[in-house]
């Protein structure tokens, strides 16, 4: 599994090497591995629960291309806010309390959505509301995830393991396409709110109960968590003026910025832009097709950057040739720069770019008539992101500060 010992096992003391190697904790690790899969499966669903309803909502509530962009950018206004505050406080406290209360208290906001929609005349702003919310909560969902991956797992399995939980997005998406689709025309769009918030808050109690309470707060790893605490970084060592100088840490930040707000461009706006320009296709398809392809090709990614790595390749070759083949060399980047604080820089993307493409892209639809603009707007940010990542990015570890690498299943 991904969550695996950081040195040799020979270098522990016998009484950690035991608490390694039995058997409970492989049984955990795979547990933790299933759970954050369905976790960020769980955790598009949600995020896509509004772009896939927008064309119904904005015919039931009467709005604009400009009024949907305002409710679909939302969501970005309430991710920037916590992105910083979510990485700090699991690197800190751990990424795991941290994603519990992210799943529950975005599965209130989705299933409490309709309500909103329905408690006033001022929809409009209620909903933008809901989806500043909602950004809220998923803001710190991945710095967290960052946060976790680079203290738990070894640099040679980070590929795979984070090619697979981004699957896990791409699942969601699916999903939400295909089924969230279906759920639409025969239940109407309330409906699909309701069951997401559902199923969120379900993963988020099993989680609780199964793992969370019983393993992490529980005492069946004392040595483990206390080693962990022994060796945690305080954050007022972090050289933060040093890691800003690197062009390597620069050229990540901006890189994944122009990644991750022209993605969730295209998945705010792609139900609109397939319901309206082919309004006689069937729904689920052209919603679930590409991300049909997105599944495998992640899997096969990760599969393929550990294998490279563990062979001998450069890791910043490696990281490069999957951000230009797959897009999944700047999203495992972090962890390779800044492994003892990744939580913390995840959280400095400046997610501001997706707040104004999202809104942008809306103005620009309802001024020019044409997506042609938006499509070419959303090209012209890839391509400098990719290309600034190609040119400075790099993988040679930067927090220059001693680091002991934590014991951890």
């Amino acid at each position: 599994s991904g969550f695996v010992q950081a040195q040799m096992s020979q270098q522990l003391p016998d009484e950690l090497r035991l608490h390694f190697s039995c058997f409970p904790y492989r049984s955990l690790a795979r547990k933790w591995i299933v759970m954050l899969f369905m976790g960020t499966c769980f955790l598009y669903c949600a995020r896509m629960a509004m772009p896939v309803c927008a064309v119904s909502m904005a015919a039931t509530f009467h709005w604009s291309k400009i009024d949907s962009g305002l409710v679909l950018g939302g969501f970005f206004w309430g991710y920037c806010l916590t992105q910083i505050l979510g990485g700090h406080a699991s690197d800190r406290v751990g990424g795991e309390r941290v994603l519990f209360f992210s799943a529950s208290s975005w599965a209130l906001i989705t299933a409490g959505t309709p309500l909103l929609a329905h408690l006033g005349s001022h929809t409009l702003a209620l909903m933008t509301v809901a989806r500043f919310l909602m950004g809220i909560s998923q803001g710190v969902f991945f710095p967290s995830l960052a946060s976790l991956c680079s203290q738990r797992v070894v640099e040679g399995e980070r590929g795979f393991l984070m090619s697979t939980l981004q699957s896990g997005t791409h699942l969601g998406t699916l999903l939400a396409g295909g089924l969230g689709t279906l759920m639409l025309d025969r239940y109407g769009w309330e409906s699909m709110f309701y069951s997401i918030g559902f199923l969120s808050g379900l993963w988020a109690l099993i989680v609780w109960q199964c793992l969370l309470k019983v393993y992490v707060l529980g005492e069946l790893t004392p040595k483990v968590m206390e080693t962990k605490k022994n060796s945690e970084w305080s954050l007022s060592r972090i050289p933060w003026l040093s890691l800003f100088k690197k062009p390597p840490v620069w050229a990540m930040v901006f890189a994944h910025m122009c990644m991750c707000s022209t993605s969730y461009t295209l998945l705010s706006w792609l139900p609109t832009y397939f319901k309206e320009s082919f309004p006689h296709a069937t729904g689920w398809v052209y919603n679930v097709v590409p991300w049909l392809t997105a599944i495998p090709s992640a899997l096969v990614g990760g599969y393929v950057s550990d294998f490279l790595i563990n062979r001998g390749y450069g890791v910043a070759s490696v990281r490069k040739i999957m951000q230009v083949s797959v897009r999944a060399g700047v999203s495992v980047n972090v962890q390779d720069l800044t492994p003892s604080c990744a939580g913390a820089l995840f959280g400095e993307f400046l997610w501001f770019l997706g707040v104004v493409l999202v809104s942008l892209s809306g103005y620009l639809i309802e001024v020019t008539q044409s997506w042609s603009v938006v499509f070419a707007l959303i090209t012209l940010v890839n391509a400098t992101g990719l290309g600034v990542f190609l040119i400075f990015g790099g993988a040679r570890r930067v927090d220059l500060v001693e680091y002991s690498r934590i014991i951890e299943i």
